[in-house]
């Protein structure tokens, strides 16, 4: 990633990667908790999983690239840069969504 600010807000580097590793738990946990419903999930919920992993999917494949120790190009650090808040609004929104089920 280049020098200076980075995503949607400016954040400092250390910033942004904190706020990019938090993103990335809450979309995995958000996952999970759709995997793990008692009952069968609403349209409405899975619409919203279904906008949160498109929303999010530069993110889990920079994440798949650094489990396996594979680098990954520019462009895809970039999408990320450019992809985090919206990530975190769809799993936010599926947050809220999955709150009014219980």
């Amino acid at each position: 990633m280049l020098l200076g600010s980075y995503g949607e807000d400016n954040q400092t580097l250390e910033a942004f990667t904190q706020r990019v590793e938090n993103v990335f738990k809450l979309q995995n946990s958000m996952t999970n908790a759709v995997m793990l419903m008692e009952v069968e999930p609403s349209d409405v919920i899975l619409e919203a999983e279904k906008a949160m992993h498109t929303a999010c999917k530069p993110l889990n494949e920079y994440a798949s690239r650094e489990m396996e120790g594979l680098s990954s190009d520019f462009a895809l650090q970039k999408q990320v840069e450019q992809t985090a808040v919206s990530c975190e609004r769809a799993a936010k929104q599926l947050q809220s969504l999955l709150s009014l089920t219980k």
